[in-house]
């Protein structure tokens, strides 16, 4: 089986209702160019508020999910046929988390995956804002694939990525927010190595543009199970990125470097030490 993904590499106005309509555009032309699966950045719809260290104020956009924005998205994925996987601040009953909501192709809300790492870094002040994610590593299984979410920070987190495969992910999604000045090329080559060893697509769908403080790198990829890069969108623009994901790689890369049939959960018990 092949599946098709586009990653909407956007920038983010003031105006979340124009951010969001010009995401409903990126639906239609992924739609057109016959994706299947379609992923948002982080915080796509709006500026990227943990730049700013603890301002009160931005508690305000938090909300429920299901909630506005997912009730805006449902019938457009319903339209276009799209999975769609969101990034938004999620107000769960005065707990605030980083959450990717993920819409099936008919419009039902399937689940939500939290961001379970949470950093605290210059320009990225986000332990104010966010709670650690207690999720865990839910996949979503689609007719066009089962999809696992890594948000922004977990992508360095090897365990997450494992945690996903194990389950059975053949695509891993991550809406990120990553800056220039930051080591893009050693983060390209970490996904390479996690689609290696876990033997999975990878697509990291990244934010573009000016913002205040910080400017958005671009640079939105799809690594392939071999580890090689498959697809790469620049660093200057907004982008939809299309790949196609044969799913027989897959099992042919398994087949070759068996790395998850040769793992011994049993002996790893030094992991939960430390």
């Amino acid at each position: 089986m092949t599946t098709r993904i586009a990653l909407a590499q956007i920038s983010a106005a003031e105006d979340i209702q124009a951010n969001m309509n010009k995401a409903e555009r990126f639906m239609e032309k992924a739609a057109e160019k016959g994706a299947h699966i379609i992923c948002f950045p982080e915080m796509g719809f709006m500026r990227f508020f943990p730049q700013y260290y603890e301002e009160e104020k931005y508690f305000k956009y938090a909300e429920p999910i299901p909630g506005p924005t997912v009730e805006r998205f449902q019938p457009l994925a319903e339209k276009f046929g799209l999975i769609t996987v969101l990034n938004i601040f999620e107000n769960d009953s005065g707990t605030y988390y980083n959450t990717s909501p993920v819409l099936d192709s008919d419009g039902t809300l399937l689940g939500k995956s939290h961001m379970m790492h949470i950093a605290e870094e210059p320009n990225f002040h986000e332990k104010y804002y966010y709670h650690p994610g207690s999720t865990g590593f839910p996949i979503f299984k689609t007719n066009h694939g089962t999809i696992g979410i890594a948000i922004c920070y977990d992508r360095h987190f090897p365990e997450h990525m494992r945690a996903l495969a194990i389950q059975g992910a053949e695509i891993i999604l991550i809406p990120q927010a990553g800056i220039k000045g930051n080591p893009l090329e050693f983060y390209e080559m970490e996904m390479q190595a996690a689609s290696f060893s876990n033997q999975v697509y990878i697509g990291l769908v990244n934010r573009i543009g000016v913002e205040d403080k910080i400017e958005f790198s671009g640079g939105s990829f799809v690594t392939d199970p071999a580890g090689l890069m498959q697809a790469h969108a620049g660093s200057d623009k907004e982008e939809l990125l299309i790949a196609d994901c044969d799913f027989s790689l897959i099992e042919k890369m398994r087949n070759e470097r068996p790395f998850l049939r040769d793992r011994r959960p049993e002996i790893y018990d030094i992991l939960q030490k430390y």
